[in-house]
Parts: C-alpha cells; structure tokens; sequence
C-alpha cells in the first residue's frame, strides 16, 4: 500500500530554499519516491491556518516513507530546510 508525506511549509528564506529543493529531490528518488504536488496554488477550504506552500510525497510502501525521513541522505536537506522554513509533516498508508 502507498504512503503518502504530506508537508505544508512557511519558508523564511526563498533563495536558500531553493538549495534545499536540490538537495530533497535525489533523496526522494532515491527511496522510490515522487513527488505528487511541489507548490503550487494552495487554499485552506477548512479550518485555521493558511498553507503558503504545499508538498506531497508517495512512497511504494509506509515503511519506505520513514526510512526516507530518517536516512542519512536525507538528514543535511533536512537541517537545512528546518533552519529556513517552519513546516508541518506527517505520513500516511493510502490506496
């Protein structure tokens, strides 16, 4: 069954940013994942908050997400996205 990692972000420095987005690709390919939406137009339909960007990951398998999150490929992009950006991230089994 697909995992899904959902992330909603507020990025504090935009050109950083963008070093951390080449630094998260390879890692996500690596662990047989894909990117499903990478921004993009985002509106909060229900409840409080407001995305300011949006990004959804799928993985072949649950456990394959976390070895992603928690693999040494991953930890540099990583640091540095929590040092540029506020998010929010959380994985989950779907069809």
């Amino acid at each position: 069954m697909s995992a899904y990692v959902l992330v909603q972000i507020q990025v504090h420095d935009s050109a950083r940013y963008e070093e951390y987005k080449a630094l998260a690709g390879p890692t996500v390919k690596h662990y047989d994942g894909e990117y499903v939406v990478r921004g993009g137009k985002a509106e909060q339909l229900e409840g409080p908050g407001s995305p300011e960007r949006v990004v959804v990951l799928r993985f072949p398998t649950y456990d394959r997400a976390k070895q992603w999150w928690n693999s040494p490929e991953n930890a540099p992009a990583k640091a540095l996205r929590q040092s540029i950006a506020t998010s929010e991230m959380l994985v989950v089994e779907g069809a």
